[in-house]
């Protein structure tokens, strides 16, 4: 059964994969003993999340996942990862 979607939903969506993907190889930077545990987090975050229908809302968890790893990515660069 296809769905389909508008133009905007279609965008959303695409955005929120590309920042789950990248997540996803910032956590493969993480220390072996942190990294199931980060994984598994960023997991929960988008399940918890994955039917919201809200727009704006979905807007903004984007915007605040960005600046989430942003600030994960700066922390593993420091350590030299």
């Amino acid at each position: 059964m296809a769905v389909s979607f508008d133009l905007q939903t279609f965008i959303l969506r695409a955005r929120v994969l590309k920042l789950y993907r990248q997540a996803i190889r910032v956590a493969k930077r993480a220390p072996a003993h942190s990294k199931g545990e980060l994984m598994q987090t960023i997991r929960q975050e988008m399940e918890k999340n994955r039917d919201c229908n809200d727009k704006q809302k979905i807007r903004y968890l984007i915007s605040e996942g960005i600046e989430r790893l942003k600030g994960l990515g700066e922390m593993l660069d420091m350590q030299g990862r």
